[in-house]
Protein backbone atom coordinates (compact mmCIF):
# COMPACT_ATOMS: atom_id res chain seq x y z
CA UNK A 1 0.00 0.00 0.00
CA UNK A 2 1.37 3.52 -0.74
CA UNK A 3 1.33 6.13 2.09
CA UNK A 4 0.16 9.62 1.98
CA UNK A 5 3.65 11.03 1.18
CA UNK A 6 3.86 8.75 -1.72
CA UNK A 7 0.16 9.94 -3.12
CA UNK A 8 0.99 13.13 -2.66
CA UNK A 9 4.32 13.29 -4.09
CA UNK A 10 2.85 11.54 -7.33
CA UNK A 11 0.30 14.00 -7.93
CA UNK A 12 3.19 16.82 -7.61
CA UNK A 13 5.31 15.36 -9.68
CA UNK A 14 1.88 14.53 -12.19
CA UNK A 15 1.35 18.42 -11.67
CA UNK A 16 4.70 19.18 -13.01
CA UNK A 17 4.95 16.65 -15.73
CA UNK A 18 1.65 18.42 -17.47
CA UNK A 19 3.89 21.69 -17.44
CA UNK A 20 6.94 20.35 -18.63
CA UNK A 21 7.91 20.15 -22.10
CA UNK A 22 6.61 16.92 -24.20
CA UNK A 23 9.48 13.78 -23.45
CA UNK A 24 10.30 11.98 -26.41
CA UNK A 25 7.83 8.78 -26.95
CA UNK A 26 8.77 5.89 -24.44
CA UNK A 27 8.28 2.08 -24.85
CA UNK A 28 5.01 0.84 -23.72
CA UNK A 29 3.83 -0.43 -20.04
CA UNK A 30 3.45 -4.13 -21.32
CA UNK A 31 7.21 -3.72 -21.90
CA UNK A 32 8.45 -1.96 -19.14
CA UNK A 33 9.69 -4.77 -16.47
CA UNK A 34 6.47 -5.00 -14.41
CA UNK A 35 4.54 -7.50 -11.59
CA UNK A 36 2.04 -9.52 -13.00
CA UNK A 37 -0.66 -7.24 -11.61
CA UNK A 38 0.83 -3.87 -13.35
CA UNK A 39 0.58 -6.14 -17.09
CA UNK A 40 -2.88 -7.03 -16.52
CA UNK A 41 -3.85 -3.83 -16.20
CA UNK A 42 -2.46 -2.49 -19.42
CA UNK A 43 -3.26 -6.17 -21.02
CA UNK A 44 -7.48 -4.74 -20.23
CA UNK A 45 -6.16 -0.80 -21.16
CA UNK A 46 -4.65 -2.03 -24.51
CA UNK A 47 -7.62 -4.40 -25.07
CA UNK A 48 -10.02 -1.62 -24.35
CA UNK A 49 -8.29 0.70 -26.73
CA UNK A 50 -8.35 -2.25 -29.56
CA UNK A 51 -11.73 -3.24 -28.97
CA UNK A 52 -13.28 0.70 -29.95
CA UNK A 53 -10.41 0.00 -33.10
CA UNK A 54 -11.84 -2.90 -34.38
CA UNK A 55 -15.57 -1.32 -33.67
CA UNK A 56 -16.31 -4.08 -31.11
CA UNK A 57 -19.08 -2.62 -28.55
CA UNK A 58 -19.78 -5.34 -27.07
CA UNK A 59 -16.44 -6.17 -25.87
CA UNK A 60 -15.86 -2.60 -25.58
CA UNK A 61 -18.59 -1.52 -23.09
CA UNK A 62 -17.58 -4.59 -21.02
CA UNK A 63 -14.57 -2.96 -19.95
CA UNK A 64 -16.49 -0.86 -17.69
CA UNK A 65 -17.22 -1.02 -13.98
CA UNK A 66 -20.83 -1.15 -12.85
CA UNK A 67 -21.11 2.54 -12.20
CA UNK A 68 -18.57 3.90 -14.78
CA UNK A 69 -17.97 7.43 -15.95
CA UNK A 70 -16.64 8.21 -19.15
CA UNK A 71 -15.14 12.21 -18.98
CA UNK A 72 -14.84 13.25 -22.43
CA UNK A 73 -12.45 15.81 -24.13
CA UNK A 74 -15.61 18.74 -24.19
CA UNK A 75 -16.61 19.97 -20.73
CA UNK A 76 -20.30 18.69 -21.29
CA UNK A 77 -19.14 15.50 -21.51
CA UNK A 78 -19.79 13.07 -18.43
CA UNK A 79 -21.58 10.07 -19.42
CA UNK A 80 -21.98 7.27 -17.21
CA UNK A 81 -21.72 4.04 -19.17
CA UNK A 82 -25.39 3.82 -20.52
CA UNK A 83 -25.31 8.16 -21.56
CA UNK A 84 -21.64 6.91 -23.10
CA UNK A 85 -22.76 4.12 -24.87
CA UNK A 86 -25.76 5.83 -26.52
CA UNK A 87 -23.29 8.30 -27.94
CA UNK A 88 -20.81 5.43 -29.33
CA UNK A 89 -23.33 3.20 -30.93
CA UNK A 90 -24.00 4.74 -33.92
CA UNK A 91 -19.93 4.95 -34.62
CA UNK A 92 -19.43 1.79 -33.62
CA UNK A 93 -22.90 0.15 -35.76
CA UNK A 94 -21.02 2.10 -38.95
CA UNK A 95 -17.79 -0.28 -38.10
CA UNK A 96 -15.98 2.57 -37.29
CA UNK A 97 -15.46 3.49 -33.84
CA UNK A 98 -11.96 5.53 -32.47
CA UNK A 99 -8.50 4.54 -32.70
CA UNK A 100 -6.40 5.41 -30.00
CA UNK A 101 -2.85 3.98 -29.02
CA UNK A 102 -1.19 4.24 -25.76
CA UNK A 103 2.84 5.22 -26.37
CA UNK A 104 3.66 5.66 -22.25
CA UNK A 105 1.50 4.38 -19.50
CA UNK A 106 2.00 5.15 -15.96
CA UNK A 107 0.10 2.67 -13.27
CA UNK A 108 -0.13 3.12 -9.81
CA UNK A 109 -2.25 1.23 -6.94
CA UNK A 110 -3.85 2.48 -3.99
CA UNK A 111 -5.53 0.22 -1.78
CA UNK A 112 -7.61 -2.32 -4.47
CA UNK A 113 -7.49 0.67 -7.26
CA UNK A 114 -5.22 1.09 -10.22
CA UNK A 115 -4.69 4.84 -11.02
CA UNK A 116 -3.55 5.40 -14.21
CA UNK A 117 -2.47 8.06 -17.11
CA UNK A 118 -1.62 7.24 -20.75
CA UNK A 119 -0.34 9.05 -23.65
CA UNK A 120 -2.44 8.31 -26.46
CA UNK A 121 -1.52 8.71 -30.76
CA UNK A 122 -4.90 9.22 -32.35
CA UNK A 123 -5.46 10.17 -35.72
CA UNK A 124 -8.68 12.37 -35.36
CA UNK A 125 -7.36 14.58 -32.15
CA UNK A 126 -3.83 13.84 -32.64
CA UNK A 127 -1.65 13.99 -29.16
CA UNK A 128 -4.21 12.92 -26.45
CA UNK A 129 -3.87 11.78 -22.41
CA UNK A 130 -5.89 9.47 -20.98
CA UNK A 131 -6.79 9.08 -17.00
CA UNK A 132 -8.80 6.83 -14.45
CA UNK A 133 -9.25 4.12 -12.24
CA UNK A 134 -9.92 0.43 -12.66
CA UNK A 135 -11.79 -1.49 -9.46
CA UNK A 136 -12.02 -5.11 -9.62
CA UNK A 137 -15.42 -6.38 -10.01
CA UNK A 138 -17.25 -9.20 -8.17
CA UNK A 139 -15.33 -12.09 -10.22
CA UNK A 140 -11.68 -10.21 -9.84
CA UNK A 141 -11.44 -8.49 -13.03
CA UNK A 142 -10.10 -4.82 -13.75
CA UNK A 143 -12.74 -2.87 -15.21
CA UNK A 144 -12.75 0.93 -15.78
CA UNK A 145 -14.56 3.14 -13.04
CA UNK A 146 -13.37 6.55 -14.58
CA UNK A 147 -11.98 7.58 -17.49
CA UNK A 148 -11.05 10.96 -18.72
CA UNK A 149 -10.03 11.34 -21.93
CA UNK A 150 -8.28 15.22 -22.40
CA UNK A 151 -6.07 17.20 -25.10
CA UNK A 152 -2.94 19.00 -23.59
CA UNK A 153 -2.33 22.24 -24.53
CA UNK A 154 1.09 23.39 -24.76
CA UNK A 155 1.56 25.95 -22.47
CA UNK A 156 2.85 28.62 -24.71
CA UNK A 157 -0.51 28.07 -26.78
CA UNK A 158 -2.79 28.44 -24.44
CA UNK A 159 -3.83 32.15 -24.61
CA UNK A 160 -4.86 31.42 -28.49
CA UNK A 161 -6.95 28.27 -26.87
CA UNK A 162 -8.33 30.21 -24.04
CA UNK A 163 -9.36 32.88 -26.99
CA UNK A 164 -11.00 30.36 -29.32
CA UNK A 165 -12.59 28.74 -26.09
CA UNK A 166 -13.68 32.34 -25.33
CA UNK A 167 -14.92 33.27 -28.74
CA UNK A 168 -12.52 36.50 -28.60
CA UNK A 169 -9.60 37.04 -30.98
CA UNK A 170 -6.21 35.95 -29.71
CA UNK A 171 -4.14 39.02 -28.69
CA UNK A 172 -1.17 39.23 -31.17
CA UNK A 173 2.57 38.88 -29.40
CA UNK A 174 4.40 41.61 -29.37
CA UNK A 175 7.52 40.90 -32.24
CA UNK A 176 10.36 39.67 -30.26
CA UNK A 177 13.79 42.09 -29.99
Amino acid sequence: MIGLARVTGCAIALALAACAPAAPAVTKAAEHPASGVDVEVARVLDDWHEAAAQANEERYFAHFAEGGVFLGTDAAERWTVPQFRAYAHPHFAKGKAWTMRATRREITFLGGAAWFDEDLETARLGPARGSGVLVRDDHGRWKIAQYNLSIPIPNERFAEVRALIDGAPPTPKAPSP
